[in-house]
C-alpha cells in the first residue's frame, strides 16, 4: 500500500485533491488507520484516479463523474467521450478566434474613421450577368453568421458544377437579400458567372439585373476583415449625396489559397437623394 503522499506522487495529483475526493466519495482510501486516521491506497486505485481526472478534464462536474464511474464506464466509452469533448473544444476555440477577428475588424474600422482614402471608391454601372447559384439562410448579416453559411455553399456549388461538367465563366458573386418572413434573417446567395445558355437542376441559373449606378471599393484580404472597407464605402455614399438601394455584392476578383491575399470588390447599388 501507499501512503497518501506516495499515492499523490504516483498519480500526479495533490494530497489536498485526494482528501477532497475522499470527502466527496469519488475515491475512498483502501484503508484508514483507526488510530491515526492515516489514509492508504493501492496501486489498483490508480485506475479509478485516472478516470476521475480524465472525466473532470472533459468538463464534467464531480457529481457527473461519480455517476459515470458507478456505471463502470469502459475505456472505449471514455475514448468516445474524449473525442466528443475534443470536437466541442475545437469548435469553441474556432468560434473564439472568429470573434477576435471581428473585434479586430471593428477596431480597425474605428481607427480608420476619417482616414480611409475616398479616392478608392469608384462609381460604375454594372452589366447584367448570368450566374449559377445556391442559396441558404443566415441568422443575420453579421460576419459571424454569414461566414459559416456562405463557405459551405460555395464548396457545394463548385462540387455540383464540376459534377455537371460546367466550368465557371467568370468571378464569384455573393449577394444578399432580406429573407422572407423578416426577423432579421438573410438570404445568402453563393453564385458564380456561367456562360449562357445553361440549365441544370443541381443549381439555380439566373440573370442578375444590370445596375445603373453602383459605388464600389476593392478590399484586399480575408472577408473576415472586410468591415473597414465596407464602412468606408458607406461613409462615402452618405457623404456624397447617395443612398444605397440593396445589400452590397461581393465580387471575388482573386481567391488564392491564402485568404489574406484575396481580392474582393464590394459593389453597392445606389441612387441619388
Amino acid at each position: 500500500m501507499f501512503t497518501i503522499g506516495d499515492f499523490a506522487r504516483h498519480g500526479r495529483v495533490s494530497v489536498r485533491m485526494l482528501r477532497h475526493y475522499d470527502a466527496t466519495g469519488l475515491l475512498r482510501p483502501a484503508h484508514v488507520d483507526p488510530a491515526t486516521g492515516y489514509r492508504s491506497y493501492t496501486a489498483a486505485q490508480l485506475s479509478r484516479l485516472n478516470r476521475v481526472i480524465a472525466l473532470k478534464g472533459l468538463g464534467l462536474t464531480l457529481q457527473q463523474v461519480r455517476q459515470i464511474l458507478d456505471e463502470e464506464v469502459s475505456t472505449e466509452e471514455l475514448r468516445a467521450m474524449l473525442r466528443l469533448r475534443q470536437a466541442e473544444v475545437e469548435a469553441d476555440m474556432a468560434a473564439a478566434a472568429a470573434r477576435l477577428v471581428q473585434v479586430e475588424a471593428r477596431l480597425q474600422s474605428i481607427e480608420s474613421e476619417g482616414h480611409m482614402p475616398t479616392n478608392d471608391v469608384v462609381m460604375k454601372s454594372l452589366p447584367a450577368v448570368r450566374v449559377a447559384e445556391l442559396t441558404a439562410t443566415a441568422a443575420s448579416f453579421e460576419p459571424e453568421d454569414i461566414g459559416p453559411v456562405i463557405a459551405p455553399l460555395y464548396a457545394e456549388l463548385f462540387r455540383r458544377l464540376e459534377a455537371a461538367g460546367v466550368t465557371p465563366a467568370g468571378a464569384g458573386v455573393a449577394y444578399y437579400e432580406d429573407a422572407p418572413g423578416g426577423g432579421g434573417q438573410i438570404s445568402v446567395h453563393a453564385a458564380v458567372e456561367v456562360a449562357a445558355p445553361l440549365q441544370n437542376g443541381a443549381f439555380h441559373v439566373l440573370d442578375l439585373p444590370s445596375v445603373e449606378h453602383a459605388a464600389t471599393i476593392v478590399h484586399q484580404g480575408s472577408m473576415d476583415t472586410v468591415l473597414p472597407a465596407a464602412q468606408a464605402l458607406a461613409r462615402w455614399i452618405d457623404g456624397n449625396g447617395y443612398a444605397s438601394t440593396a445589400y452590397p455584392r461581393e465580387i471575388s476578383l482573386d481567391c488564392p489559397p491564402d485568404r489574406d491575399e484575396w481580392v474582393t470588390e464590394l459593389q453597392v447599388p445606389v441612387t441619388t437623394l
